[in-house]
């Protein structure tokens, strides 16, 4: 059994052992006995293991105050140390009670090999070293090398001119930016890389903002959550609201807003347009040190709740992302201009007397020469002032580290079915008349959805047939005998069957995913009965699915292992920031009026990660009101690019007047829009290459540089179409020219 050793008891033990002693012999006259704690000479007994205490002598018995001072100061002056035994480690950044000498350092190496250097301090003198106060010498704002090692040169760049607006070096007095770039070119990582500099450092030694809000669309939330993490790699912990109840949101945001310091716990708030403007209240009663705006194009009214909501914050710093600027006219683009920095090209009433109307009349293809020369004056010096806020690159830079892309534009015959009811509508509705001074009313807007949903198929406007409605009378006789539309028939729609072929060849022929695109979820339902009756495995994104459910279906999707074929969305709920990159082939079957969202949907595939050639087909009913839409969208896309992107040579190619002939129907021409952009490069129907000596290659559209029959096709998917009998023009722009690929 252990032992004791301490000295209370040993003590204890001496005295039993001596009493069990004094049992077994006692003594034979019994004598008063002594304490066993005292010795023979009368002394206390004190245990080895006990050192004597010693006396302090060297704490002065009487002290003053001044020497009192100075004793404790000698205490306190003792630098920290860890209290564990021969610790030769780091004490940390700072040692406790003592302040750091010496000049401020950046945060990161501004010398290190790729450092991206955002800010430098003036150089000095050394006469000017001498007097600088070491306390306020600014350092040098560089990236986090975790960051610039996977930026790519045109990002490095995005962020430098981000950092410069924001903190206000490139317009003294305004802080807001509108990052421009097009779709693909990584406007979120440039924005995260901002962000995470701003909360980390300044040329003054500290963080330049406490906290940042990123304002998404409700389905791109999550998706800048995981960009966050993927990126900062669990350095800073967003905070994303994208469901609840308000109760719950109220209460995040207001811990959001009381968060303060240099060390926030969650310096990110990620949120939706919809939730931030039912919640405004909440995030207007403090200051946020920087605001983004994804697709930031929803904020082209600011006659709107969610504009004012927005400006109303109490933050100069905006960051405004839009791949696509201008999309319907130049006031809208005053709007993105004017939240970024306010006042910068004055009122909305100067923008539009000085600019808008000399622009527009300028580009008119029947304005006069001094209307054209006013309009292109009046356009460099918009350029001059929005070039300092607004930064632009576009796709072609992708083509450096991005497969090859190839968009099309497929030109579809109407079905015999569809060209009687199309032609019995316009006879009917008589819709043209209702066209005044090419404003469009709510009956001829009814007019044109009627068309659009029967360019797509005749199932679309069958109940309309049954009910009669105005232009629709006696059309159900049209239909073939005992039709139903519980089934999809494809060869009543010449789109729909040109869909039909490319999906099978696909299929049959390669590996490749296909996403379908559409402006009606009626369109989408067509689309699930075909994959139905195809056995084709897909999915489908609408408005009716949860954000939550949205993120998991497209990770599925783009997994390799993953069997669907098809991914069917709706351009209105999904078109903007998804990353579809498991497809390499994307059919938009209908355009819209809006060319920014046609634009967007049709840039989900061609992104970072992907590694196939991307074949993008734009499918159109020829000689109908699907190719004037076509046509009005080469308008706006022809203003955008001599604003945005700067193009000089962009013809006008169509009248405004002749844009008010929507509800005609052309029937003899294989391309209506082919025809009017007055198309050089095509000899009696067939593609010329190149183009005949002294002839203008030049056009509004990319899609149209090249022109071609059957003998022009570079795509097998659309050769095996053509040879299944099916009548159609095509013309498409790859980005294999700007690869120097022959």
């Amino acid at each position: 059994q252990r032992r004791s050793l301490a000295p209370s008891q040993l003590a204890k033990r001496k005295a039993g052992e001596e009493e069990e002693e004094w049992d077994r012999h006692p003594p034979t006259t019994r004598k008063r006995q002594k304490p066993v704690s005292e010795t023979e000479s009368g002394e206390c007994y004190r245990s080895p293991f006990r050192k004597p205490l010693a006396q302090l002598t060297n704490r002065p018995h009487c002290l003053d105050s001044s020497q009192h001072e100075a004793f404790i100061r000698s205490i306190l002056s003792k630098p920290f140390k860890v209290p564990i035994p021969n610790y030769k480690g780091p004490l940390g950044l700072r040692a406790l009670g003592i302040k750091r000498v010496g000049l401020r350092s950046p945060l990161h190496d501004p010398f290190e090999e790729g450092a991206l250097v955002l800010y430098e301090p003036p150089l000095l003198s050394a006469h000017d070293q001498l007097k600088i106060d070491k306390d306020k010498a600014p350092v040098h704002v560089v990236v986090d090398p975790v960051l610039s090692r996977v930026l790519r040169p045109h990002q490095r760049e995005g962020v430098k001119f981000l950092w410069d607006c924001v903190t206000s070096r490139r317009i003294p007095g305004s802080h807001g930016c509108i990052m421009a770039d097009e779709m693909g070119l990584g406007k979120t990582l440039q924005c995260i890389t901002l962000m995470w500099t701003l909360l980390r450092q300044s040329p003054d030694c500290k963080p330049e903002i406490e906290k940042a809000m990123v304002v998404s669309p409700s389905s791109l939330v999550r998706n800048w959550y995981n960009e966050v993490e993927k990126w900062l790699g669990g350095r800073i912990q967003p905070l994303a609201i994208d469901g609840g109840s308000k109760e719950e949101i109220d209460r995040k945001l207001v811990g959001f807003m009381n968060q303060r310091g240099l060390r926030v716990p969650s310096p990110i708030l990620i949120i939706s347009y919809e939730t931030f403007r039912l919640h405004a209240e909440a995030l207007q009663k403090g200051s946020v040190g920087l605001v983004i705006c994804d697709e930031g194009h929803r904020l082209k009214n600011s006659e709107n709740q969610t504009y004012q909501a927005l400006n109303s914050l109490n933050t100069p710093r905006r960051v405004l992302i839009s791949g696509t600027p201008i999309q319907n006219d130049l006031l809208e683009y005053f709007s993105l201009v004017h939240f970024v920095n306010s006042g910068i090209l004055g009122t909305a009433q100067e923008f539009k007397r000085h600019f808008e109307i000399p622009i527009l009349k300028g580009r008119d293809a029947d304005a006069s020469e001094a209307e054209r020369h006013k309009g292109e004056e009046r356009l460099k010096e918009l350029i001059s002032i929005v070039n300092r806020c607004l930064i632009r690159r576009t796709s072609d830079i992708l083509s450096k580290y991005l497969p090859v892309k190839i968009e099309q534009v497929v030109c579809c015959r109407l079905t015999p079915l569809q060209a009687e009811l199309y032609k019995n509508f316009l006879k009917q509705a008589k819709p043209v008349e209702e066209l005044k001074e090419g404003k469009i009313s709510v009956s001829s807007l009814s007019s044109i959805t009627s068309l659009k949903k029967l360019c797509n198929h005749p199932a679309l406007i069958h109940d309309k047939c049954v009910e009669e409605e105005e232009g629709f009378m006696g059309a159900l006789d049209l239909f073939p005998a005992g039709y139903s539309t519980k089934s999809v028939e494809p060869q009543l729609s010449g789109k729909m069957l040109v869909l039909d072929y490319i999906l099978a060849v696909t299929k049959s022929t390669s590996n490749d995913k296909v996403v379908l695109v559409s402006n009606y979820t009626q369109t989408l339902d067509l689309f699930e009965k075909l994959c139905r009756n195809r056995r084709y495995l897909y999915v489908r994104l609408d408005g009716t699915m949860s954000i939550k459910k949205r993120a998991k279906i497209v990770e599925r999707f783009n997994s390799p292992s993953s069997p669907e074929f098809i991914f069917m969305l709706s351009s209105k709920a999904g078109g903007c920031g998804l990353n579809l990159i498991g497809a390499n082939r994307l059919v938009m079957f209908d355009p819209d009026w809006n060319p920014a969202n046609d634009e967007q949907a049709m840039a989900r595939v061609w992104r970072d990660g992907q590694k196939k050639t991307c074949y993008i087909y734009r499918l159109l009913s020829t000689g109908t009101i699907e190719e004037k839409i076509f046509q009005r969208q080469t308008h706006k896309k022809a203003l955008s690019s001599c604003v945005v992107d700067e193009e000089q040579d962009v013809e006008r190619h169509f009248s405004l007047g002749e844009l008010k002939e929507l509800f005609t129907l052309n029937e003899t021409t294989t391309s209506d829009t082919h025809d009017k952009i007055k198309c050089r490069r095509c000899v009696n129907g067939h593609q010329v290459r190149p183009p005949p000596e002294g002839s203008d290659c030049t056009s509004d559209l990319s899609q149209w540089n090249h022109c071609a029959d059957k003998r022009g096709l570079q795509d097998s998917v659309l050769k095996a179409a053509w040879d299944a009998a099916v009548t159609f023009t095509f013309h498409h722009h790859s980005h294999e020219e700007q690869r120097g690929i022959p």
